[in-house]
């Protein structure tokens, strides 16, 4: 029943060979996807992102996030219901060449938010804003993933020289803004029920949220994810602050991006998109909207079978083309 009110439609998992064919088509080997090597390399992630992790006093609250490298500056932008935790892998590949700064979102993750600030993404953006001033950064490579792409979006139109590049994978679009597949959590948000008919049984039940009815089974490529120190990662905070994590997702229940093409068009960085094709929220149409949407676009780099979060299951590729768009 979850599912099909999240989805609109029933979709199967995939396959073993069909991942193992996506994954040789990435050249990428199956562990890459969850074997055992995966997960040892994962585990490093994890253990150098928590390492590096801390938090910023600003006036929208205490900032959690991570850093990692030196010299210029990129800026990762996680989805919902995740938190910067998502990019552990690419920062472990990229913190080489940038200095990575991975927040978690106002509403969601560790940040703490202070009494009667709002979580919205206009809110967001102006609390990314300040985040870098207080890091001393002034330009940043911005990579963005789900919502965060949203987020992405709205800090170029407010702060174009800002911005040195952009590297967007399945994430809004002005013409899904937000995607019909959401409107089931908002709704269940507005009724005070997301969190405890959803986010509480998965953190309860790991299975669970592996499964077909899960987080995992929704939006990420293989049955092995998300790991169980990720589902903690992720939906522990937001179980304990259910408060916070309704009205971020009602924050969303608006067209945030309507009238936002001027702005992206304008843009003179290049833009590159990496667009998973077996993404049950956001549509290839939305993909197509956003390659046309640049001035300087790269094109799109297509992931057959990636769902949604693919860019935590395939951390190479982001840094494959992270690097390709710095130049690096």
């Amino acid at each position: 029943m979850i599912r099909r009110q999240f989805l609109g439609m029933t979709v199967g998992a995939l396959a073993a060979g069909v991942l193992g064919g996506c994954a040789s088509a990435l050249g990428v080997q199956p562990a890459a996807g969850g074997g055992a090597a995966a997960a040892g390399d994962d585990a490093a992630a994890a253990a150098a992102f928590r390492a590096a992790s801390g938090f910023m006093k600003t006036p929208f609250g205490n900032i959690a996030y991570a850093e990692r490298g030196s010299g210029e500056a990129a800026l990762f932008l996680h989805g919902f219901p995740l938190n910067g935790f998502q990019w552990r892998g690419a920062l472990q590949r990229l913190s080489p060449y940038r200095r990575c700064i991975a927040p978690d979102f106002l509403g969601l993750g560790n940040t703490e938010v202070a009494a009667g600030q709002s979580v919205a993404p206009d809110a967001q953006v102006a609390m990314l804003a300040d985040l870098l001033d207080r890091l001393g950064i002034d330009r940043v490579d911005v990579v963005a993933n789900d919502s965060g792409g949203q987020a992405a979006q709205l800090f170029l139109a407010k702060y174009p020289q800002r911005v040195r590049s952009l590297l967007l994978t399945n994430c809004d679009s002005e013409i899904e803004c937000p995607p019909p597949a959401l409107m089931p959590v908002i709704e269940l948000a507005r009724q005070g029920k997301f969190v405890e008919e959803w986010l509480a049984p998965w953190l309860a039940d790991k299975t669970l949220a592996r499964s077909k009815q899960g987080l995992g089974g929704q939006t990420f490529t293989y049955p092995t994810h998300p790991s169980d120190e990720a589902v903690d990662t992720y939906l522990g905070p937001l179980v304990r602050n259910a408060d916070r994590t309704h009205a971020y997702a009602i924050g969303l229940d608006r067209p945030w991006l309507h009238g936002i093409g001027p702005s992206l068009a304008r843009f003179e960085g290049p833009t590159r998109i990496i667009w998973g094709t077996g993404d049950d929220i956001f549509s290839e149409r939305g993909a197509q909207h956003l390659q046309r949407s640049f001035g300087n676009s790269r094109g799109i780099r297509r992931i057959e079978g990636a769902k949604l979060f693919f860019p935590e299951e395939f951390p190479e590729v982001i840094a494959e083309e992270a690097r390709a768009l710095w130049g690096v």
